[in-house]
């Protein structure tokens, strides 16, 4: 069996097609949209290299080689390749692909149609290794001759220099691989690009989408920054989209041959991909990972906006991921250069900018490599480096994939690094957020274990988040597997300094309550990183701030808790929430991209659009740069939440605490009142269903951080509104995720009940 269509393969087929062919095979099976074509089957390759009677003659170059000699292994490579190119195909087998080809061409109704030649070697796209890029691919192939030639350079690739290190480092056999080639009908795209159907570097259930113009081959190499999109697998809800400055794209010269060119002006920073493709490829890369039964990693194509999928294969490195991974190092200088978080992991080393293959002896072991995009002739030097940083590239390119693979901490997509970075300077990268610091980081010592924290393996569709107060209790509350933190509270990080922030500003020391804050926030930020942290700005009643060093100007306030707090003092004293704003904005630019902030005690939209006016003149966007949200505590903002969604919010948290007393009129700290307070009263609950319905209508996240958040049976009334998270204090974390499993539970059983009915 030399040539078999893809109808006749599957996912078993690999020893006879190789990954990608018995892929191919099976997304063809399973009626994915594929462009059609046949394998040459290993076995051909096989009958080639017996017939020739070279087999011998190559596996002797390959006994004698050194891989970690780079110029001795290219020299090798090439020596190996000549012997092949020059050796005849067996006649019967030239026959055969001549016979499929032009059936192809017939089933297609194209004379010499143009196809695909991709390798396909026995040892690839496997669930323990991708071998991405080993091999050759040859794209606007025309004509059986053309054909004939092409496949044999592919079987030659199976040995170029990469090839051979790649099989060395991973333990396989020379002898043993065999290398199947795809011939495939071209699709001749007009975007595409690459989807993991969770993320890569996560495990986290979104689909993670990067696309350009034109042909695939630019996001697949590198030689492009890509789109990049997040679509939330659960609700296709669109969570993020970065578009990039696309500067080239491959495309068909008059010769019908594919070539790279620039990007028309107009179109470098257009959006390449609409909501409505995103969701459709969503759904495809949903229905792909059900089929398989395990997350992959797939290449997909718009022709005439018709989608396929060209190539799809399980993602190696799940495996790898590790919460803790980078959490022993910590990075301390300037931010150098921003790019891609695109394999995690902390790495310190010296700078070697690499801007021609000849340099990479340059490489030692532990230095950062600097390269404009990687090839897969560099994997030899990237094994030996630390760290890798990129020009160019997205988180699904050659650079992003190996990397991850090789578990090598790496940033893509900077634009810039191969210019800024200096050679020999000692640099230190993070690359789960994407950024290079000034200097050779120290490793700190490892954190005290967590004792006594029940774990939370159960997976619900409702958030369970953890409220935090103090930077201290991060730690205790990131181990509950919460996901995430609801409420993070200020006050209690300003208060503990025991000055009042009006002192720090009077004094001149803005920058040092700046950096209070922001030293803070980032314990608890780098905690949870990269879940969600809602930073409440100050909302302490002027009975707090009395006790502290410059708070003896204090207006005394016969009832604090109406009086002048949250975002009404605020506005009133705008210094204060400006250098709030700069403590954010001090860590966005450090990579902590996962801060969003919440505005507190609003009664009235027009409070939080002049919030979001002091954000953006201290030079951070809301809702670009950070996600900007709210409070729900009084009655009026519940009532009137439609108009502060027409006003932009990212999020919403109910303050359940503060709505029950300011709508029954009940002083919560007033014990002679107390038995009148209830967070079930009927009328807090309305408010609370309201809100709730409201936002999810409009596709705005929904939370509580009351005390409400932890009671079993009003967190299922919450859930069955629609509620997006519930946030609770650390030690009914476990709890609430069981009551919240159990509710969602009996949501899905009265709706199976309803239909039987």
């Amino acid at each position: 069996m030399y040539v078999v269509k893809f109808e006749d393969l599957s996912k078993s087929d690999i020893g006879i097609a190789g990954g990608k062919g018995a892929n191919l095979g099976e997304l063809t099976q399973a009626g994915i949209p594929v462009p059609p074509g046949f394998v040459v089957t290993a076995q051909a390759y096989e009958k080639f290299m017996d017939e020739a009677g070279i087999n011998d003659s190559v596996m002797k170059i390959l006994d004698e080689i050194d891989i970690n000699d780079t110029k001795a292994l290219q020299a090798a490579a090439e020596k190996i390749k000549k012997i092949i190119i020059e050796a005849p195909i067996p006649e019967d087998l030239v026959l055969f692909i001549r016979e499929f080809y032009n059936e192809l061409c017939q089933r297609v109704g194209e004379d010499d149609t143009d196809v695909a030649i991709r390798s396909s070697a026995t040892a690839e796209d496997l669930p323990e290794a991708s071998f991405a890029g080993q091999q050759d691919t040859f794209l606007h192939v025309s004509g059986d001759d053309e054909v004939i030639e092409y496949i044999r350079k592919c079987w030659a690739s199976l040995f170029e220099a990469r090839a051979i290190f790649y099989r060395e480092e991973n333990n396989f056999e020379h002898s043993k691989v065999y290398i199947a080639v795809v011939v495939q009908k071209m699709a001749i795209a007009d975007k595409a690009g690459v989807m993991f159907t969770v993320n890569p570097s996560t495990g986290e259930e979104i689909a993670l989408i990067e696309g350009s113009w034109g042909l695939g081959e630019a996001v697949v190499s590198g030689d492009v920054t890509p789109d990049n999109y997040q679509v939330d697998k659960k609700n296709n809800e669109i969570i993020n989209v970065t578009i990039s400055d696309k500067k080239v794209m491959y495309t068909n010269d008059e010769n019908g041959t594919s070539v790279k060119v620039e990007v028309p002006e107009d179109k470098r920073n257009e959006r390449v991909l609409s909501d409505d493709e995103l969701i459709e490829l969503t759904e495809m890369g949903k229905r792909v990972q059900a089929h398989y039964g395990e997350p992959m990693d797939t290449e997909w194509a718009f022709e005439r906006d018709n989608l396929f999928l060209l190539q799809a294969r399980p993602i190696t490195t799940l495996g790898d991921v590790s919460e803790e991974e980078d959490s022993d190092v910590g990075a301390t200088g300037d931010v150098l250069v921003r790019g891609l978080g695109a394999s995690p992991g902390m790495a310190s080393g010296k700078v070697k900018i690499v801007l021609d293959i000849d340099e990479l002896d340059k490489i030692k072991d532990g230095d950062i490599m600097v390269t404009t995009m990687t090839t897969p002739d560099m994997v030899p030097a990237m094994k030996r480096a630390s760290g890798i940083v990129t020009d160019e590239g997205g988180v699904t390119c050659h650079a992003s994939i190996i990397s991850r693979e090789l578990g090598i901490p790496c940033v893509v997509g900077t634009g810039n690094a191969t210019a800024t970075l200096e050679e020999n300077a000692g640099v230190t990268l993070d690359g789960k957020k994407g950024l290079v610091f000034e200097g050779i980081s120290e490793v700190k010592e490892e954190a005290p274990a967590v004792a006594n924290v029940e774990a939370a393996p159960i997976i619900t569709v409702t958030e369970v988040k953890a409220n935090v107060s103090m930077p201290e209790a991060a730690e205790k509350a990131a181990a509950t597997g919460a996901d995430g933190v609801g409420l993070l509270r200020t006050e209690h990080l300003m208060l503990t300094s025991g000055v009042h922030p009006g002192k720090f500003i009077a004094d001149g020391k803005e920058d040092d309550l700046i950096d209070t804050i922001a030293e803070k926030v980032q314990i608890v930020a780098d905690a949870f990183y990269p879940k969600p942290v809602w930073y409440r700005t100050l909302d302490a009643p002027t009975d707090e701030f009395i006790a502290l060093e410059g708070g003896e100007n204090e207006p005394r306030e016969h009832n604090p808790m109406l009086g002048w707090r949250g975002i009404r003092r605020e506005l009133d004293q705008p210094e204060i929430l400006k250098c709030e704003f700069r403590a954010i904005k001090k860590l966005h630019e450090k990579g902590y991209t996962n801060i969003g902030i919440m505005i507190p005690l609003s009664q009235n939209p027009e409070e939080l659009v002049q919030a979001k006016a002091l954000c953006s003149e201290i030079g951070l966007e809301p809702h670009k740069d950070v996600d900007f949200g709210m409070m729900v505590e009084i009655p009026a903002a519940a009532i009137m939440i439609d108009e502060y969604i027409k006003v932009g919010i990212d999020f919403v948290s109910l303050g359940t605490n503060d709505l029950t007393q300011y709508t029954l009129a009940v002083d919560r700290n007033n014990e002679f009142v107390a038995k009148h307070y209830s967070e079930e009263h009927p009328a807090v609950m309305k408010l609370i269903e309201r809100t709730i319905r409201k936002c999810a209508e409009a596709g705005v996240k929904c939370s509580i951080c009351g005390q409400a958040g932890s009671v079993p049976h009003i967190v299922e009334k919450l859930v069955g509104f629609g509620i997006s998270s519930v946030s609770s204090n650390t030690d009914a974390i476990a709890d609430v995720r069981k009551t919240v499993a159990r509710a969602e539970q009996k949501i899905i059983l009265d709706a199976a009940r309803k239909r039987l009915e």
